[in-house]
Parts: structure tokens; sequence; C-alpha cells
């Protein structure tokens, strides 16, 4: 700190400037903390899930298994089919008044590319009542 100054009449006079450097050192430190901490707090998003029972539903009688098995094979209903099979009886099923509803099996390990293709054929045919099936006691 100073407290004089060099003028030549030799009286010691207090110098009435502050040193800004280090207070401007601390500021820009605080900037980049808080620019690197701030997308950090508002990524997290909390929400509070709705919580449900894992009874089993009601199916109605007006629906269909659709099941994709992990080496890519196709069951409609419980009989295997192949692609070209599959899409002509999900067309069929469109065509009916009321239309069934799809209920997808698929293993666990299947690809998704596999289950895409199926809902993409359901939904280009008109089927809007597609439902994912799971196990309801998952193993922990």
């Amino acid at each position: 700190m100073a407290f004089g100054g060099f003028n030549k009449d030799g009286a010691k006079a207090p110098l009435a400037e502050i040193n800004m450097v280090p207070l401007i050192d601390v500021m820009l430190v605080l900037l980049v903390v808080f620019i690197i901490t701030a997308p950090l707090l508002t990524h997290a998003v909390k929400i509070d899930l709705p919580k449900a029972s894992s009874h089993p539903n009601q199916t109605k009688s007006d629906n269909v298994q659709i099941a994709i098995r992990a080496d890519g094979q196709y069951y409609w209903s419980g009989e295997a089919v192949d692609r070209e099979e599959l899409h002509r009886r999900i067309l069929d099923a469109a065509t009916l008044s009321p239309q069934p509803e799809i209920h997808l099996r698929a293993d666990r390990t299947a690809q998704y590319q596999l289950i895409a293709e199926v809902m993409a054929d359901a939904s280009k045919a008109g089927l809007v009542r597609i439902g994912f099936v799971s196990d309801p006691n998952p193993v922990r």
C-alpha cells in the first residue's frame, strides 16, 4: 500500500487511489465459476411421476397380440408369421370395425428397428390403439 507520492515537497500525504486489480481478478474468477455451474443447476428437471399399480389390465376380445423375438421372428396372436404376412394381416385388421387394439410384445433384446417397423406399419394402416405389453413383476 502506498501512503505517499513522489512530490518534491517531501510532504507525506495519503494517496487517495484504490488498487482495483485484485478486485477485478476476484470478480473474473467468480464470473467463470458461475458460468460453469449455472448450466448444471438448470439441467435437472424435477417432476413427480404418477404412481401406477402393477395389476394386469383386463383385455377386450378385440385385440391382436404381436410378438417379436430377439432373433427377428414375428408372431400374430401366437402364430409364427414372416414380415410380409404380418404386414398383410395388419392391413386386414385396419379394415375391421371396430378396429382391434394392437398389443405389442417384444423381447428385451429385440432390435428397436424391428419394433419401429411394426409400429410404422400399424400407423400407416390406420391402427391407432397400439400398446406395449410388459411384465408387471420385474426382477430386481
